[in-house]
This record gives structure tokens, sequence and C-alpha cells, in this order.
């Protein structure tokens, strides 16, 4: 006989969290077209890394409306490494990306396997060497010091608009 109620309890239980749940899906109002990629704000991290990088930190300024910046960090421990994510307009991905780690193997690492490819892409003045990937393509640029790579699946005419876009700025306060 208890055996039985046990059952019965269970499914009684069942029946009630079914019911919630269907409750909370139906009545709490939810945008299933709404983007689920936000922005990041990385004023702060960018302050943080402009006063602890031994290199100018570069941000985009002034890109065209659409880009959106989705992740960023600074690892001092890990040769000062600098990253900044976006997505275009049409949701490619682009990455700044800046240490003062060994540059062939650091540029190799972060566009993922892209190989040198011997050419240059005058960005704003100066040439930034084109690497090639399978799944990243990317602009470098070497100078004492550090190395900037911009990278990622967007095509080299949007790498080249961030490159272009890349200013050292300093923190403020």
């Amino acid at each position: 006989m208890r055996g039985k109620q046990t059952v019965r309890g269970m499914f009684q239980s069942m029946t009630v969290i079914c019911a919630v749940a269907a409750v909370i899906y139906f009545f709490v109002p939810h945008d299933e077209n709404a983007d689920p990629i936000q922005p990041v704000d990385y004023s702060v991290e960018l302050t943080t890394a402009q006063r602890a990088a031994p290199y100018p930190i570069v941000a985009p300024e002034g890109l065209a409306e659409g880009w959106r910046p989705t992740s960023v960090s600074y690892n001092r421990a890990e040769n000062d490494a600098w990253h900044l994510g976006y997505l275009t307009p049409e949701r490619e991905y682009v990455a700044v990306e800046q240490s003062t780690a060994p540059a062939d193997k650091y540029i190799a690492q972060v566009s993922h396997g892209a190989k040198d490819t011997g050419k240059t892409q005058q960005v704003a003045g100066r040439a930034w060497q084109r690497w090639e990937g399978e799944k990243y393509d990317a602009l470098v640029l070497r100078e004492p010091g550090v190395t900037t790579v911009v990278t990622g699946t967007a095509p080299f005419g949007q790498l080249g608009e961030m490159a272009a876009a890349l200013k050292a700025t300093q923190p403020k306060g």
C-alpha cells in the first residue's frame, strides 16, 4: 500500500511543477526575436589596461554604426595581453589583440593558425602584414615592444576598417 502512495504523490508533485512551469512560460514576457548578444562597456578595462601596460593600448574610435563590442580582457601575467572583440554590422567577428609576447607565436595563436602571405595592406598610412587562415584572417602591425593584430572572420576590408579606427589614448584621471 505504501508504494502506491509514493508513486501517486510523485505524479501529483510532477503535475503541480509542470503547471507552475507552464504558467511561468506563457505569462512571463519574453522576446524570441531579441538579439542574445549584448554589447559590453569596456571603458573600465581600457583605462586599467592603459595604466598597466608597458605599451600604448589601442581601441577603436569612430567606427560606423552597427559595430558592437562583445568581449574585453587584459592579462598582465600573459605578456600584457589586451583583447577587444567586436561584431561587425554583418555579424562577422573582429578582434583587436595586443601583446609583448614573441610575435610569430602570438600571431599564430590569436589568429587561430593564420599564415603570413608576404603581402601588406596600407591602413591609415601604415603597412600592415596580411595573414590568411582557414578560420581567421589577420592584419598584423609589429612595433618595438608590442605586436598588434586585428583578426577575425570578417573580410580584409573590415579588418582594415577596424585597424584604421584604432587610436592609442591616455587613461582619464
